[in-house]
């Protein structure tokens, strides 16, 4: 047995603890691996295809990152193709993938990614590739999986930066407003803003009310508290209103979403008087080393792979359904995307702790 293994989309901690696990899994199986380099372009001539052996992922299970590299902008099915004039056109190389995929003696790939890279495994699957997904993203919005791995680490890094927030929010009496990822699901906002004691959280599952923002922040300054710090995602948008953007990372990709702290900053100091500033955390939650719960599940999610594989589980993907770790069809994760449930626990507890959703 020959496997290949892929990391596509943003990059998440864990992703090398991921690989690890499936390679020792898979060599103790006495199978060869292969590692796809930048998402599927090593099998599309654009990178290459290396050997994955016991010393090539020796310690690498605490890094952040990931060995085999990344790409947003790598689905084979609209794959980028630079023109001579320096622009891009978009082709189907599906074929060609699978074809050389073939030429390697390529036996299934285990995919890891979110749900854009689900996706495209998904159609790989149908056209006949063996593949078997691994869901990852820091957003923690993939369905069917209690938790993706990357998410406890991204929420730690918010968290910190929350209690950091706090003591200069303080000493100047000032409103800090902290924009987190999220487009679509508000669960590091929510997590880490819990966890950090922050005053307004704001999600993409709640249209924020900015009067009720602002009278959150002015009642806790009648109670004698003259400083506040408001979370917010990066896709939360106000009622009525939509989403911010700050255009395009790339020629040919999506819109981005964000700066919404930034004018949220700016309309809470015009309705408040009280000076405001606004911070965008980025990519810091992407990077660093994973959280040990993280470590933990991304090697259990990658050893899942190999056995989902074993057991011919093709065009399905490994999941956390605690307490055990089990297999579901891909297409079943990708009928929605998980997001918060405004009824649960949590969000009561942050209700019952005066913290404002804007509603």
């Amino acid at each position: 047995m020959r496997i290949a293994i892929t990391t596509g989309g943003g990059d998440a901690p864990g992703l090398n603890a991921v690989i690890r696990a499936a390679v020792l899994t898979a060599i103790d199986r006495g199978w060869h691996v292969l590692g796809i380099k930048k998402g599927y372009a090593g099998l599309l001539g654009d990178d290459e295809v290396i050997p994955l052996t016991r010393d090539q992922v020796r310690g690498i299970g605490h890094l952040g990152g990931t060995i085999l590299r990344t790409t947003n902008r790598g689905n084979p099915f609209s794959y980028p193709v630079r023109q001579a004039d320096g622009s891009f056109i978009k082709r189907d190389r599906s074929d060609e993938l699978i074809e050389n995929a073939r030429n390697l003696g390529i036996n299934a790939v285990i995919s890891i990614g979110g749900d854009g890279s689900l996706a495209i495994a998904h159609r790989l699957a149908q056209k006949g590739l063996r593949v078997v997904g691994v869901p990852k993203t820091i957003d923690n919005d993939v369905s069917g999986t209690i938790s993706t791995f990357g998410f406890d680490t991204a929420v730690n890094t918010a968290m910190e930066a929350i209690d950091k927030l706090h003591t200069t929010a303080e000493s100047h009496d000032r409103v800090i407003v902290m924009e987190v990822m999220g487009r679509h699901s508000g669960f590091i906002a929510l997590h880490s803003g819990v966890a950090g004691a922050a005053h307004a959280i704001l999600i993409p599952e709640i249209p924020y009310d900015l009067a009720k923002v602002c009278d959150a922040i002015m009642a806790r300054e009648k109670r004698g508290r003259f400083f506040d710090v408001v979370v917010v995602a990066e896709g939360a948008y106000p009622s009525g209103g939509e989403e911010s953007v700050i255009g395009e990372s790339m020629p040919g990709q999506a819109r981005r979403v964000g700066g919404v702290a930034e004018s949220l900053a700016r309309q809470i100091q015009e309705k408040t008087g009280k000076e405001c500033r606004s911070l965008v955390l980025g990519h810091l939650q992407r990077g660093g080393m994973p959280t040990g719960y993280d470590r933990l599940l991304a090697t259990r999610f990658g050893g899942a792979a190999v056995q989902a594989v074993e057991d011919g589980k093709w065009g399905h993907m490994v999941a956390l359904q605690s307490p055990d770790i089990v297999t579901l069809p891909i297409e079943e994760a990708l009928l929605h995307t998980k997001r918060v449930d405004l009824g649960h626990d949590l969000m009561k507890t942050a209700r019952r702790l005066g913290i404002s959703f804007g509603d």
